[in-house]
């Protein structure tokens, strides 16, 4: 028994205390807030190289910036291409920047997606750092969310500079713009802190308020499921449509991208892909997107076209609602009444080859910005939304 005893204190002894305290804030769920002139938290934390990072590696810099940033949200991704700016600027002084996710994924919904290809796991963030072109360690928290407990990570992105005996100097967010053109700052907070520093002069404003997507803790799983479930059970509702209103759908003119899509209980790649585009929508469940099906089944068999749409989820998103009110409509859900097909062709893209499934993402300004005839990839189609609708908000 005291032998038990004295290994546990010994090994207890041998952890750093600030990892030690990170660990006991991430059981409790507590996120510890960093005060100027606190000591750096220690951490140990796997790299997209393959490698441990622990603060100590980075003892050589003069001044240090941790960065907490994600794949997945649209303020991290405009600050971005400044952090990569200011490293290039700083080449050649002490200077590092270590980059750390704080996410763990299954905190992240699916509509908290809708700006970026990736989640916020691990390998995620190798494709999107190697997009990207970081030129600096991107390291992951997900696991344990540990040292962003430790560190007080409120959003991504949020920054903490320490000076060369690691004491914090400046937290908050890395400048005032939530857009990615630089012209758009007006108080390039962290990088005035650092100049300070270099200059060894007082940072002139310590501590700014971070903006941006919340951390999204694992302690969000349940409601992440929660949501989800709600999703799976919200009843559709089917109506009846002609040419006219297809036409009226097709020219657009609302705020909305939208994905129209052709299909039937009887046809089996229909039936293959609708995951994917019921996937589609939720991802983009916060933006200005519509997924709109248009069935081309019996039109006596409405029930039997709800009844598919609702064992695969396809009920209406809760943000469409207010949008499809003002245009005087119920649903996204429509099954066409037309006798010729043909004319359903007509209207909703002329350069439709026949046979269905067939998609068309159309614009607001009713331009067709990508179709596919046959079986759709989801990832494709997803990679083609936002390729138009961006990753950042729009000034």
């Amino acid at each position: 028994m005291k032998r038990t005893l004295l290994l546990t204190l010994t090994a207890l002894l041998l952890v750093p205390l600030d990892a030690l305290h990170a660990a006991q804030l991430s059981e409790k769920n507590e996120i510890h807030t960093l005060a100027i002139g606190d000591p750096a938290p220690e951490f140990a934390l796997p790299g997209i190289d393959g490698q441990t990072h622990r603060l100590a590696d980075y003892n050589q810099a003069r001044v240090l910036m941790i960065a907490f940033i994600s794949n997945h949200c649209p303020d991290s991704h405009a600050a971005e291409g400044r952090i990569r700016q200011l490293v290039a600027d700083l080449k050649g002084k002490s200077f590092a920047l270590i980059a750390i996710n704080p996410n763990n994924p299954d905190g992240l919904s699916l509509d908290e997606l809708g700006y970026s290809k990736y989640n916020d796991g691990f390998d995620d963030m190798k494709k999107y750092a190697a997009e990207q072109g970081f030129t600096f360690p991107y390291l992951y928290d997900g696991e344990t969310q540990a040292t962003a407990r430790a560190y007080g990570c409120l959003a991504t992105p949020h920054v903490f500079i320490f000076d060369a005996e690691r004491k914090l100097r400046y937290k908050g967010q890395f400048d005032d713009s939530r857009f990615a053109d630089p012209a758009t700052v007006k108080s390039p907070d962290a990088r005035n802190a650092l100049d300070a520093l270099f200059a060894s002069q007082p940072v002139p404003v310590a501590v700014t308020k971070p903006h941006g997507c919340s951390t999204k803790w694992l302690t969000k799983k349940t409601a992440v499921a929660a949501k989800t479930e709600k999703w799976d059970k919200t009843p559709v509702d089917v109506e009846p449509i002609d040419t006219a209103g297809v036409a009226a759908l097709r020219k657009n003119g609302t705020a909305k991208v939208r994905l129209f899509n052709v299909w039937a209980t009887g046809c089996g790649p229909c039936r293959a892909e609708f995951p994917e585009l019921v996937r589609t929508a939720r991802k983009f469940g916060l933006r200005d997107f519509e997924l709109i099906t248009l069935s081309t089944d019996d039109p006596q068999d409405t029930a039997k076209v709800r009844k598919f749409l609702e064992k695969h989820g396809a009920g209406l998103l809760d943000r469409l609602k207010p949008s499809l009110k003002a245009e005087g409509r119920k649903t996204n859900s429509y099954l066409y009444r037309g006798a010729d097909v043909n004319e359903l062709m007509k209207v909703l893209d002329p350069e439709w080859p026949g046979g269905i499934p067939h998609s068309v993402l159309v614009a607001p300004d009713g331009k067709i910005i990508w179709r596919h005839n046959g079986l759709v990839n989801g990832d494709e189609l997803r990679a083609k939304v936002l390729e138009y609708m961006g990753p950042y908000y729009k000034p």
